[in-house]
């Protein structure tokens, strides 16, 4: 990879692991390309993040750390039943359909190999 050569002398461990781990570090690709939008970066957490210091902020003393841990299991239910109601953030049909096609094709090749 012609990026190795640019990098490695300055990051080092970087690159070490990018070599090591590459199936991983692309593995969204396996998934459509609408959801490929979504999973590449990690703008939901951040959203997340945002929320619960926007929250926190508000309330200022907590006083103790249960009290802490119930807001942020709040927020994160209400954000998963936004999810649940609203417009969906992933599409799992086409999910669906990719992982079907791909089945139907790995059983294709399965039979054409038994016949050879």
């Amino acid at each position: 990879m012609a990026w190795i050569g640019k990098w490695e002398n300055k990051y080092l461990k970087v690159v070490d692991f990018v070599e090591e781990n590459i199936d991983q570090c692309l593995s969204y690709y396996a998934y459509p390309p609408n959801h490929q939008i979504h999973i590449r970066s990690s703008n939901s957490l951040e959203r997340l993040n945002q929320e619960i210091k926007r929250r926190a902020q508000v309330i200022r003393i907590f006083p103790n750390q249960s009290f802490a841990l119930r807001l942020i299991r709040a927020i994160g239910i209400e954000l998963h039943e936004r999810w649940i109601t609203k417009q969906r953030y992933l599409n799992m049909e086409e999910l669906e359909e990719k992982e079907e096609k791909e089945e139907k094709e790995e059983k294709i090749s399965d039979k054409d190999s038994i016949k050879t």
